[in-house]
C-alpha cells in the first residue's frame, strides 16, 4: 500500500503495457483507489511467455541461458504483441506531455527494448542507452528480483535449472540488446526508419516526441 501511494505521488498519466493479454491475466496489476492513468495496450496472445521464460524450457546451463536470450531478443523487434503495443507508446509520448510508465513482466527485456528505441529517437547516444538499460543488474531490489523471477521459472519448468542459468535468464546483458538492435540495423539501417516503417511513427510524430521529452 505505502508503494501505490508513492505511484500515485508521481503523477503517472499513461502507463504502457507491453505484456500479452493472457499475462495481464494471470497477473493483474495492483492499484489505487486513486488510480486514474490510461492504460494502453494492444490485443494479443503471448502464451504467458516473457523473454526470460521464453528462454528458460528444459534442464539448461548458463551458456544455454545466454544463448536462447540472445536469440529471443534477435526476434524481439518483430514480436506482433510488442510491436502493436510499441505503436501505442510512441503515439502516446508524441500526443501527452505528462509522466508515463512503461512495464513488461520482469521490466528488463520488452522494456529494456522499448525504452532503447526511445532514447535513440531522443538522440541519447548508443553508450548512455546501454548504460541505462544495464542499470537492471544493480539499480533497486535485483536479488528480490532474481529470486522471484527464479520461483516462477521453476514452477513452470520444474526445479532442475541451475541458478547460474538462472540469474543469466533474469539478469540484461549488452549482447542482448545488441542482438535485438543488430536486427533493426540489419532490417532498417538505424532505429529511426525501423519505428517508421514498423512502428508507424510518423515525422511530425517524431519531432513532437522530441519537443516534450528532451531539455
Amino acid at each position: 500500500d505505502d508503494d501505490l501511494a508513492m505511484l500515485d505521488q508521481l503523477g503517472i498519466e499513461t502507463v504502457i503495457d507491453l505484456r500479452g493479454d493472457d499475462e495481464r491475466a494471470m497477473h493483474p496489476c495492483r492499484r489505487s483507489d486513486n488510480f486514474s492513468a490510461r492504460v494502453l495496450f494492444a490485443g494479443g496472445v503471448t502464451a504467458g511467455l516473457a523473454p526470460h521464460l521464453q528462454a528458460a524450457g528444459g534442464t539448461i546451463d548458463v551458456e544455454t541461458a545466454r544463448a536462447r536470450m540472445i536469440d529471443t531478443y534477435a526476434g524481439m523487434p518483430y514480436r506482433p504483441a510488442l510491436v502493436a503495443t510499441l505503436r501505442l507508446y510512441l503515439a502516446a509520448l508524441s500526443e501527452y506531455d505528462a509522466p508515463s510508465l512503461v512495464h513488461c513482466v520482469a521490466g528488463k527485456d520488452r522494456t529494456g527494448f522499448a525504452v532503447a528505441v526511445v532514447h535513440r529517437l531522443l538522440g541519447v547516444h548508443e553508450d548512455d542507452l546501454m548504460h541505462d538499460y544495464l542499470l537492471t543488474n544493480s539499480a533497486g531490489k535485483s536479488e528480490e528480483r532474481i529470486a522471484q523471477g527464479a520461483a516462477h521459472i521453476r514452477d513452470r519448468y520444474g526445479a532442475e535449472i541451475r541458478e547460474d542459468a538462472v540469474r543469466m535468464l533474469m539478469s540484461v546483458n549488452p549482447v542482448f540488446l545488441d542482438a535485438a538492435l543488430a536486427t533493426v540495423r540489419r532490417d532498417h539501417g538505424d532505429v529511426a526508419s525501423y519505428a517508421e516503417s514498423v512502428l508507424n511513427l510518423t515525422p511530425e510524430m517524431h519531432e513532437a516526441m522530441v519537443d516534450k521529452l528532451v531539455v
